[in-house]
């Protein structure tokens, strides 16, 4: 994968959670606090600044009540 592409998909991934988190009315420190994590840990990933591991991503997904394969399928 070219920079650019690994950039592209990390920015719609992040704005993809950040869409599927404000659907459910949950803010950035809500569902930080669910996970324990930080929010600035939230806040980098919808920003597309951070290439998760799988297994924060499927932290994330139960944080949201939602599949990985809901996620990503309009990535």
């Amino acid at each position: 994968m070219l920079p650019m592409e690994r950039e592209v998909f990390l920015k719609k991934l992040g704005e993809q959670v950040r869409i599927i988190r404000i659907e459910k009315g949950i803010t950035q420190k809500q569902l930080a606090h669910s996970l324990g994590k930080d929010q600035q840990s939230i806040q980098r990933l919808e920003s597309g600044n951070i290439n998760p591991s799988i297994y924060y991503l499927f932290e994330i997904c139960n944080g949201l009540d939602i599949t990985l394969d809901y996620l990503i399928k309009s990535i």
